[in-house]
């Protein structure tokens, strides 16, 4: 590394004053020789600098991903690896951060890698009981070391494959829709939670016709926060779109936020899961959110003993959207519920982040149970076979030609 003055080779003329630094390979990211330029950032400085580059005969402005896709090529991080450094890039929370730095430190490579591993060693065991069994070269037990390594290797996977979608719902977002009756405070409760006017708010029902989604970072996790409509039996068409549209969003939501107007809820415990019933799907995360608090005027205490009874109620909290009262314990209560959808990006087994993983996964799967059912060796061990083949998929190790641009495209330019 050294500080030059960087100059146009063609005229010469004073471009900048910066660092070089030379990055020989194959200790470089890539594996290749690299050299970066370290400039001031203003626009005049670095375009003036990218035009020098640009009338150098070879050179040429990178494309997206291409720099980690080189290095791909050049065996420095495998598929799993490429996409954490991609999350990383695109990391907004501090989860999102810690999950996709373990990814791009190998983890989750690794443990493709061991079952990838698990099954050649099997595969070798049960060709070698082919070739050589005749010649008692090979004890009869070896099947039966290979099958209680098949039995274990699903174990694992279908633990790995049953993880609630911690990985996937970190990296992409928590979809939370807020739910209730018109005129409960729904609208009020988006623009609360996301600091600003997000949604607009109204005494009249109904005034809430079509979605409004906002991203949130609640307790270093990521939310996708939909405002709906009030459900009801509505007779205006639009609102009648709207309330759809609310429940299209509900049968897809991985947290509802259930909002009711503790003036007017019912306060026996069984009326009041009776209501909450008729608004959220039976087996989604459900947050109680009682709002209009500060018109009950300190009489709270036979809403709060209803609201504890559980089951059947989920946790509950009561809240003034128009004093902030409640909100402190709102946000502990949705960082709870994040924190068990989630989980923690540090513990245990790296989590499936992406869909293809869950694809590449399940058919290593289906080929082990097909392999369970073979009589025939041969037969057992093409299934082994194709079950590495879709682990190597994961990694890149087998097939990835046809999903590099898929992968590599979403980088920022150069990188």
């Amino acid at each position: 590394m050294a500080l030059r003055r960087i100059r146009d080779p063609h005229t010469a003329e004073l471009l900048d004053r910066g660092l070089v630094v030379w990055f020989p390979g194959p200790q470089s990211f890539t594996g290749e020789d690299c050299m970066e330029l370290h400039v001031h950032g203003g626009p005049a400085v670095v375009s003036g600098v990218l035009r020098a580059l640009g009338r150098l005969s070879g050179l040429r402005p990178a494309e997206p991903g291409e720099f980690t896709r080189r290095a791909f090529h050049r065996g420095k991080l495998d598929l799993t690896a490429a996409e954490g450094l991609r999350d990383l890039i695109h990391a907004e929370t501090e989860a999102q951060r810690q999950q996709a730095l373990r990814q791009m430190e190998g983890e989750l490579g690794r443990l493709y890698q061991q079952w990838g591993e698990t099954l050649t060693q099997a595969l070798a065991h049960i060709e070698a009981y082919i070739d050589f069994s005749e010649d008692d070269n090979v004890e009869e037990e070896v099947l039966s070391q290979v099958d209680a390594a098949v039995q274990t290797l699903e174990q694992e996977i279908a633990a790995h494959l049953q993880d609630g979608r911690r990985g996937e719902l970190l990296r992409s977002g928590v979809r939370a829709v807020i739910a209730g009756p018109p005129n409960v405070g729904k609208s009020s409760l988006l623009n609360l939670l996301c600091q600003r006017p997000a949604a607009i708010v109204s005494p009249v029902a109904g005034t809430t016709r079509d979605v409004v989604e906002v991203s949130l970072n609640v307790s270093g996790y990521p939310v996708v926060l939909s405002g709906t409509a009030g459900l009801r039996d509505a007779t205006d068409p639009i609102e009648q779109e709207g309330v759809s549209r609310a429940r299209d969003r509900l049968q897809h939501a991985d947290l509802v936020l259930a909002v009711l107007d503790a003036t007017t809820v019912p306060t026996e415990p069984a009326e009041l899961g009776a209501a909450l019933g008729s608004l959220v799907p039976p087996t989604t995360p459900c947050i109680l959110v009682l709002n209009k608090a500060d018109l009950l005027r300190g009489h709270t205490g036979v809403l709060c003993d209803a609201s504890t009874h559980r089951p059947p109620l989920p946790p509950t909290t009561l809240l003034s959207c128009k004093t902030g009262e409640g909100t402190d314990s709102l946000l502990q209560l949705l960082g709870q519920q994040l924190a068990k959808l989630c989980g923690d990006p540090l513990a245990g087994s790296p989590s499936l982040t992406q869909s293809r993983h869950s694809t590449q996964l399940g058919g290593c799967m289906a080929a082990l149970a097909l392999y369970r059912q073979q009589q025939d060796v041969g037969m057992a061990a093409e299934q082994l076979r194709l079950a590495r083949r879709h682990l190597g998929r994961i990694t890149g190790h087998v097939g990835a030609e046809d999903i590099l641009d898929v992968i590599f495209r979403d980088f920022c330019i150069g990188k």
